[in-house]
């Protein structure tokens, strides 16, 4: 079981329908908006294990994700990225493998220990099942890509995945960014314009796909995006692992 308490936030597994209900509900405001008449809830929702944080002084729910373990790269096809990504060269992958998803912040808080906490319980997990990559989809919201051409400048110069893992476009539409842009980034923009989510990725030294989906559903472009645990730098390892302690 995952129980992790850091400050004012605690992380812990969903234990039943209303636990998953209530991310749900959260993730329905955080990417469809307020008053969004549909929830945001699909298959793969009872094939997952759901993380929530709570806030512990009133136990609001205050960011939520979700894992599906893979037991190898064999498996990843069922994958909810596998939707949206040719992913056959990562099935050579050996090693324990999970996907994480859906994950969100409520809108209207604005705390940076939230974020530190849901790696915490990450980190809680990868170490505790042994997983040797961690893999999704990570967003930008909207879908215009010229908004973020910095960004996917500088991940086409310093993040572009290894071409032994390199996802192929399987997706009707993309934003091959890779081939498209010439620019050099400037380094502040695009900082400021990458998700908190992807930003930590790349810290840990991550990697995306050379092209980002289109995926007007969820108003957003996304990249496929990896890491490899025995990759992350021991530094960064043991930061996590004390936020994870």
């Amino acid at each position: 079981m995952l129980s992790l308490r850091k400050g004012r936030y605690r992380a812990r597994f969903a234990e039943n329908a209303a636990d998953i209900e209530a991310a749900q509900r959260l993730r329905t405001r955080a990417f469809h908006g307020e008053g969004a008449e549909q929830l945001d809830a699909d298959h793969f929702d009872e094939i997952c294990k759901h993380v929530l944080v709570e806030d512990q002084r009133n136990g609001a729910l205050v960011c939520c994700f979700r894992f599906l373990p893979l037991s190898r790269g064999s498996d990843i096809a069922r994958s909810y990225s596998a939707q949206y990504y040719e992913l056959s060269a990562l099935e050579a992958f050996e090693g324990p493998m999970v996907e994480m998803g859906r994950f969100c912040i409520d809108p209207e808080v604005r705390d940076p220990d939230i974020l530190r906490v849901a790696w915490g319980a990450m980190t809680a997990y990868v170490d505790a099942e042994g997983v040797e990559m961690l893999f999704g989809c990570s967003s930008f919201h909207g879908t215009d890509a010229e908004a973020y051409a910095d960004a996917f400048a500088m991940l086409k110069e310093r993040h572009l995945a290894p071409k032994r893992w390199l996802p192929k476009v399987k997706a009707p539409k993309v934003f091959r960014f890779a081939q498209k842009l010439r620019r050099k980034p400037d380094a502040k923009q695009a900082m400021l314009r990458m998700p908190p989510l992807l930003r930590t990725y790349l810290l840990m030294g991550g990697w995306v796909s050379d092209h980002a989906v289109v995926d007007s559903h969820m108003n957003t472009l996304h990249v496929f995006t990896g890491l490899e645990i025995n990759a992350i730098p021991p530094a960064r390892k043991r930061l996590l692992r004390a936020t994870a302690g």
